[in-house]
């Protein structure tokens, strides 16, 4: 993995050292309006923040790549990530701080790693779930080429009320 600018946003591999920063951007009650909840301790974002940092599953099957993202002036924003399947697959998910909501920083960001995994992992299709009601996840997604797609189309089982957008990126020759 490697450090990428992205417009005014720099991704930075994630490691544990990251944990308490990260910790109180993931302190942000407008992140969990659809699902999830903040980590319950900086201990145990450190804690599996270290496991990350193998970048593989425990099969091999899998590679991790978690990215943090700072903001030069202030510090860390949020995060994106992918997990990339032997397939020529990832799936991607994104997290900014809300303060940053609507400043096209988490559109930079995925496209510089969209960029990345077409470049150097060789993706070809990149999908991401998330929860029907999260209309500014399907607006980003949107804006960055993703169309619907049935569950089907990458044998994955959904939600009742989870959506699946996917888009093909071009691998460089």
């Amino acid at each position: 993995m490697r450090t990428i600018a992205a417009g005014n946003v720099v991704l930075e591999p994630q490691v544990a050292a990251h944990a308490e920063e990260m910790f109180v951007v993931l302190g942000d009650p407008a992140l969990y309006e659809h699902e999830n909840e903040p980590p319950p301790s900086v201990e145990w974002l450190r804690e599996r923040f270290t496991r990350l940092e193998s970048r593989e599953s425990a099969d091999g099957t899998q590679i991790w790549l978690n990215w943090v993202l700072r903001l030069p002036t202030v510090g860390l924003i949020g995060y994106v990530q992918a997990t990339v399947f032997m397939t020529g697959r990832a799936a991607i998910a994104y997290v900014l701080a809300s303060k940053y909501w609507g400043r096209d920083m988490a559109r930079e960001a995925c496209q510089a790693m969209l960029a990345e995994l077409a470049e150097h992992y060789r993706v070809v299709t990149v999908y991401a779930i998330f929860k029907r009601r999260n209309v500014r996840s399907a607006r980003l997604l949107e804006r960055l080429g993703f169309a619907p797609a049935s569950a089907k189309s990458i044998g994955a089982d959904l939600e009742p009320d989870e959506s699946l957008m996917l888009r093909h990126v071009s691998v460089p020759e």
